[in-house]
């Protein structure tokens, strides 16, 4: 089982951001009180320290050509990982930002994997890809594949800025 922390609606490009980048965004524009700030870099210098960046292991993981709409999701197992997301969570509710937490057994194709998340791209999203693509030939195929349904969200942004982990 995984679980997902996310916007409850999507931004610009369609993709619904992840707890960290929902906070980033807040601390980008300013928002955040000290105390919030402090708390922010504090929980990001301790998920540096304890969870890899997939982005540093793949720098391809989150491609949008490669992996669209690639998105992070802790496994339930990483305890610690997903108590320590609550204090982000407090945060967004005190700015009245919305955040939905997902779980699934199954949230997509896993393009990484290691002992605390996974980075998928949600099921149907390739397909949603090559169908939005402009035809390169008059005898190019169109895609008309269907995949099993799952949950659709974005990739995650990490603590550090980098999109992923659970886009976390």
């Amino acid at each position: 089982m995984y679980v997902r922390f996310q916007a409850t609606t999507p931004n610009r490009r369609g993709t619904f951001p992840g707890v960290f980048a929902l906070v980033n965004g807040l601390a980008a524009e300013g928002r955040l009180t000290s105390e919030q700030e402090s708390f922010r870099r504090s929980s990001y210098d301790w998920y540096d320290a304890n969870l890899a960046n997939p982005s540093h292991v793949d720098p391809a993981v989150y491609d949008r050509e490669l992996n669209p709409g690639a998105e992070a999701w802790f496994k339930v197992s990483a305890h610690r990982h997903v108590e320590q997301v609550d204090g982000h969570l407090e945060i967004l509710a005190a700015h009245r930002v919305g955040c939905e937490t997902l779980r699934s057994p199954d949230p997509g194709e896993v393009v990484y994997e290691d002992e605390h998340q996974v980075v998928v791209v949600p099921y149907g999203r390739r397909a949603e890809q090559h169908a939005a693509a402009p035809a390169t030939s008059a005898a190019a195929p169109s895609a008309t594949a269907t995949a099993p349904p799952g949950p659709s969200h974005p990739g995650p942004s990490r603590p550090g800025g980098d999109r992923p982990a659970g886009e976390k």
